[in-house]
């Protein structure tokens, strides 16, 4: 059984398609740790702010069945992929961590680099999993928050409605 970490964006009905998002995953992956919801600018792009969050789950599907099966539910939200990679979105999903796998093929990278490169995904990281190690650098995700340079992006953990 492999521990697998996933995040979840969404800056259009955002939302409504965060709620989705988790109870799509909660279909295909019974139990979830899911990390507080934060509010953050759009990264590389002119935008609406996104809401973020990460979640965390069990699976014994190898990796590329988990990427095929986030590619369907962000489709089941009307993701649309013909834009520019940095844009609006209904629902990004990323698979971030599969156990300590390192691979960087078939278009799926894990460790994604967006785990140290953004607060939206590393803060959530080091509240869910604190003592956990980033396969690569060997450093947990609290040091890895410790150190990121919180000035880079803004980044407010939110109340989040899960019943509206």
């Amino acid at each position: 059984m492999a521990r697998i970490y996933i995040s979840i964006g969404s800056n259009i009905d955002a939302e409504k398609n965060i709620r989705g998002a988790v109870q799509a995953l909660c279909e295909q992956f019974d139990t979830l740790l899911i990390s507080s919801v934060y509010e953050s600018e759009a990264v590389g792009f002119e935008g609406d702010k996104f809401l973020n969050l990460v979640v965390g789950a069990d699976t014994d599907a190898s990796v590329h069945h988990v990427s095929e099966v986030l590619h369907r539910i962000e489709d089941q939200f009307g993701r649309e992929r013909s834009g520019p990679k940095f844009s609006s979105r209904t629902l990004d999903l990323d698979l971030l961590l599969y156990d300590d796998m390192v691979m960087n093929e078939d278009g799926i990278q894990i460790p994604r680099d967006e785990i140290t490169q953004n607060a939206f995904v590393l803060w959530p990281m080091a509240e869910l999993v604190p003592q956990q190690c980033h396969p690569v650098s060997g450093v947990s995700f609290a040091k890895l928050w410790d150190d990121y340079d919180k000035s880079r992006q803004q980044l407010t953990p939110i109340e989040f409605d899960w019943q509206a």
